[in-house]
């Protein structure tokens, strides 16, 4: 795909959003002309960044994950696949943008978590559930039954750990698999998949059912490690020593000066995401993949790209899109707290379009549908799945709102779920399970993490007793609504397939 297609894809995404936020922002809920223009500003740097960077994961990053999955796979060595998986898992968490900004944002409103405590808990999450990922692979281990008993010890840690982290845990699951880990981890558990249909580890024969599901299962890990993380902060009064996070700095800046002041701290941030990969990359070079050098260079800039395309992509979202999200929630928010009725309704509205134009914006969205019309040669439409994807994040968004504005528990709406969720993947084909639970982390990546949170912990912030339990685990319900959609999307194509098997039978 050219680079002016992707622009095309990104402009259409991401356009919008920039149009409902500014009409509702120089009429109903005005948001002053500083505010408007930065956040003008913001949507600009935002598409190019993001189309830049998704050339980038093309020529860059995509490569080193499949070939590294499929290397690694033909040395038949298990226990090296599983430790090298384990390690790529924690390296690229860590260095995860979305990491960060999650970690910053929860910092910013609950003093009681150590920001540095808490990252490399969800890395060890990510590197444990990646290796146990990839060990079902190979070893063609039943996913409907991994992700059954994965959900009940999650559910289990999660009533037994701090409230307050309790929706932070679900959010850091879908917040975890961002525009770095995704287009990773996806490449890793394709390799593996391709190679196992001609040669195996173990002997078992494997095929596309195989290529998804790796991303899901990898997002389960941080939910169980932040809910261990909560079970100790029970039993500790110790307070953060985090640093100032991104959104202190937004408020401390007035004017277009904010994305000036905000360069020096996103290039840090992205070289430290790119840094690992890149060491790891060396190594793998040197001592598994052994690429020619027109390879090497064309990754190289694969690199370059995705580093400017990142920088771009965060400085629009910090400098523009989480103030001007947190500023109309707190509008939007406080006419619905204070006049009710019809108000309540035009906010859950509004959180319902939010979701359906937010998940098409996902970076990860496009990488994962993208991959999913390659390996079902083209019988599985990306237009279908982002239709899906939509529908099922509007709906969580929507009720996010009613969460807020009425108070019920998030487990009112996350138990039920998952368990339909669960009994669903009993019937669905085995692809779209896999394809479903990958749709759950990639949906909720940066701009869910920036835009979509922001609104509403500004909305929590007018007339919520405590925004920590009220406004975190929005992630979470926007990580499961298209895992339920994609598997009635899959039960849809079943039947078809079934009725136009049926169909040249008679003929």
């Amino acid at each position: 795909m050219n680079l002016l297609q992707k622009f095309k894809e990104t402009l259409c995404s991401v356009l919008p959003i920039m149009v409902i936020v500014l009409l509702l922002g120089i009429t109903v809920a005005p948001l002053g002309m500083n505010l408007i223009l930065r956040f003008f500003i913001g949507g600009i740097l935002l598409i190019f960044g993001l189309t830049i960077f998704l050339l980038g994961v093309d020529i860059g990053i995509l490569p080193i994950g499949e070939q590294s999955g499929a290397a690694l796979t033909s040395k038949r060595n298990l226990p090296l696949l599983l430790v090298v998986s384990f390690a790529i898992g924690f390296i690229i968490t860590i260095a995860e943008p979305d990491v960060q900004v999650l970690a910053d944002q929860i910092c910013d409103v609950s003093q009681r978590i150590n920001k540095w405590g808490l990252v490399c808990m969800i890395a060890v999450g990510i590197g444990l559930f990646v290796m146990i990922g990839l060990f079902r692979t190979v070893t063609s281990f039943s996913l409907n039954i991994l992700l059954i008993v994965s959900y009940i010890v999650v559910f289990i840690l999660a009533f037994l750990c701090s409230p307050e982290l309790q929706g932070v845990a679900f959010d850091a699951g879908g917040a975890t698999t961002g525009p770095m880990t995704v287009p990773f981890i996806m490449a890793l558990g394709v390799g593996v998949a391709s190679v196992r249909k001609s040669t195996s580890i173990d002997g078992k024969s494997s095929s596309n059912d195989d290529s998804f599901g790796l991303t899901g299962i990898a997002s389960i890990g941080p939910i169980a490690a932040v809910c261990i993380y909560g079970v100790f902060l029970k039993f500790s009064n110790s307070t953060s020593d985090s640093a100032i996070p991104v959104e202190a700095i937004q408020k401390s800046q007035i004017g277009l000066s904010i994305f000036i002041k905000l360069i020096p701290e996103i290039c840090k941030e992205v070289a430290l995401a790119l840094i690992p990969l890149i060491a790891l990359f060396i190594l793998l070079q040197i001592f598994l993949l052994k690429m020619p050098p027109v390879k090497v260079r064309r990754i190289i800039k694969g690199f370059v790209y995705s580093y400017v395309g990142l920088v771009l992509f965060l400085i629009g979202a910090n400098g523009g899109f989480i103030p001007a999200g947190r500023k109309l929630g707190e509008i939007l928010g406080g006419y619905a707290f204070t006049n009710g009725g019809l108000w309540v309704l035009f906010l859950t509205i509004i959180g319902l379009i939010f979701g359906a134009v937010v998940v098409c914006a996902e970076p990860a969205v496009w990488v994962l549908t993208e991959q999913v019309e390659n390996v079902s040669g083209g019988t599985i439409k990306r237009k279908v799945m982002l239709i899906a994807l939509s529908a099922g994040v509007a709906i969580s968004i929507g009720i996010s709102m009613l969460r807020i504005l009425y108070g019920f528990s998030l487990w009112y709406i996350l138990i039920p779920g998952y368990l339909l969720s669960l009994i669903l993947s009993l019937f669905c084909p085995k692809l779209f399970v896999g394809i479903a639970f990958d749709s759950g982390g990639v949906a909720s990546g940066p701009m869910t993490s920036t835009f979509i949170l922001s609104f509403t912990l500004g909305v929590s912030s007018i007339g919520s007793m405590n925004s920590v339990t009220d406004a975190f685990g929005v992630i979470a319900l926007v990580a499961m609504t298209p895992i339920i959609a994609i598997q009635i999307l899959g039960l849809i194509y079943k039947k078809s397939s079934q009725k136009t098997k049926t169909d040249l039978e008679e003929k």
